[in-house]
């Protein structure tokens, strides 16, 4: 069943091939477009029914040999946790598409095929299992991304793309760094076969890369000229799926391989996350614009998810994960919807805003709605993954769950103010009293998401519960990623602690080398032996 994944990939980059290399015109291409992103949901549907939760570890997996003499290998597969994200990536893909269908894009054969780039770029991200594959889909990812702001953004593209450019190529070029040295002293490029590493410098190289395609605090230069001169739908898929690649490239990557320097730098990292989560609520409530507000208030949940990945327990992390999903699909819809409103009133200014509700009843639900669920009140998928983030870094400090919590009525100041600048007080200059409600299009893309989360706010354990083998991200975390499989979970014996943890991987890991070892001598390929032996010692 590992051509699923493959498929997953392969699907998209043959869709933006042929909307690229025959002479389509604007509504054949967006056609052809939404269509392969409507097949994408239906192949990832297909996974989720096939992948096997009670057992975990690296389902759905293909490997074929690329550069054997280095160990690097096409190597792609499935964990819980990246499923799930793999789902957000395809369903907010398809919104953002149906939405661009709609609005007409010029150059749409070039624009269309860049968001199935795009779409093939990030499933990659969030399903390689080989570093040198994971650092192609994360380059791959970022191209796309240049020329969708570089020549569909606003006013201001030059400068947001020229920043996103500097930003992102410094952080790319330090991972590039640490997945050279790190593959090179291990022997080989695989995750599921390399060991965990003491090595600060590498890690913080990892770290350095993820913090900047966030953003964590303070590394959000790029932020907000980006979020606010990229057309919608591409700021939907930049706030809701590609800051969610770094937060995986964290758990995946920084956190599982590097145990050590996680513990050595986590209060650090906690401490720039507490920093953002206020600084970003903040400037949220002080924007003056819609898109000012979603933006800084992406850098603020990016800084609440860090404190549970960051927190390595199993509350934070499966709050984390839940948290990312919920944020990249509330995002995706105030997005599109700031689209639709910026359409009707040429301005996403508060100052210009008003009494959008009045004649415009849809409108007024659907921004509702997806402002309550991004209030995270009692009974919302976003209240179940911001109490369990802050029941699991509470563990790591008190004061955390505090800014936390401070935090979380912040988002309510700065999510009630957009509400009420956009749908109440009186009619603002820019918007006519012909205006329309949100038309059916319209309400073809946002309405899938926020059904999502409606689904999601009556069983957020369908993530929860579902993510990392038995219910034990932590576990999962020291043994299950940084090995490849799913070794027995034994719970009669009592929670062991994070030394035993890091011990039993070691040892694992160990063993697994010198087996590789033994099979190498015996079918007489001493090469490959010799090559095996360093990783042994």
């Amino acid at each position: 069943m590992g051509w699923l994944t493959t498929a997953l990939i392969l699907l998209p980059l043959g869709g933006a091939l042929l909307v690229w290399m025959f002479p389509w015109d604007a509504f054949t291409a967006g056609s052809i477009a939404l269509l392969v992103a409507l097949a994408e949901v239906g192949v990832w549907i297909e996974s989720l029914v096939r992948f096997d939760f009670s057992r975990g570890g690296l389902q759905l997996d293909q490997q074929t040999n690329w550069f054997s003499d280095l160990h690097v290998s096409y190597h792609v597969g499935m964990y819980g946790f990246s499923l799930w994200l793999v789902g957000l990536t395809v369903v907010v893909q398809a919104a953002a598409i149906a939405y661009a269908f709609w609005s007409g894009r010029a150059g749409a054969r070039a624009y269309f095929g860049l968001m199935l780039l795009l779409t093939a770029a990030i499933v990659g991200v969030f399903t390689a299992q080989d570093l040198l594959l994971f650092y192609v889909f994360w380059e791959a990812m970022l191209i796309p991304l240049y020329v969708l702001i570089g020549v569909w953004g606003g006013p201001g593209r030059l400068g947001a793309t020229i920043k996103f450019v500097i930003y992102t190529m410094a952080g790319s070029l330090l991972m590039l760094a640490s997945v050279i040295v790190l593959g090179l002293s291990q022997g080989t490029f695989d995750l599921t076969a390399s060991w965990q590493s003491s090595s600060d410098w590498i890690f913080l190289g990892f770290v350095a890369a993820f913090a900047v395609k966030a953003p964590l605090f303070p590394l959000h230069g790029w932020l907000p000229d980006a979020y606010r001169e990229s057309p919608p739908e591409v700021s939907a898929v930049l706030s809701g799926v590609v800051s969610k690649a770094a937060i995986y490239g964290f758990i995946r990557i920084a956190i599982t391989k590097f145990p050590e320097p996680t513990k050595d730098f986590r209060t650090v990292i906690l401490v720039l996350a507490a920093v953002g989560l206020v600084y970003g609520s903040l400037l949220a409530f002080r924007a003056p614009d819609i898109r000012g507000v979603i933006a800084y208030s992406s850098l603020a949940q990016i800084g609440l998810i860090m404190f549970g990945v960051f927190a390595v327990n199993d509350l934070g992390l499966n709050g984390a994960v839940l948290q990312m999903v919920n944020h990249g699909l509330i995002t995706a819809s105030l997005f599109l919807l700031a689209g639709g409103i910026e359409r009707r009133a040429t301005t996403g200014e508060f100052a210009r805003l008003g009494g959008f509700a009045r004649g415009r009843p849809i409108l007024a639900t659907v921004l509702m709605t997806t402002g309550i669920i991004g209030l995270a009140v009692p009974g919302s998928s976003a209240f179940a993954g911001e109490f369990a983030i802050l029941a699991g870094v509470f563990t790591r400090g008190w004061g955390y769950s505090v800014v936390g919590a401070v935090a979380i009525v912040l988002a309510a100041m700065y999510m009630l103010r957009l509400i009420s600048a956009v749908l109440h007080l009186q009619p603002g200059p820019a918007v006519a009293a012909e205006a329309l409600d949100l038309r059916p299009a319209e309400l073809g893309a946002i309405v899938p998401l926020l059904a999502c989360l409606l689904a999601l706010s009556v069983w957020p354990a369908a993530i929860t519960e579902r993510s990392f083998t038995a219910d034990r991200a932590q576990r999962a975390i020291g043994n299950q990623l940084a090995l490849g499989h799913s070794p027995p979970i034994v719970t009669t014996s009592g929670p062991k602690t994070s030394a035993e943890l890091v011990a039993a991987s070691h040892h694992a890991s160990i063993a697994r080398c010198l087996e590789t070892y033994r099979h190498a001598l015996e079918s007489g390929r001493s090469g490959h032996g010799i090559r095996a032996a360093p990783i042994c010692r």
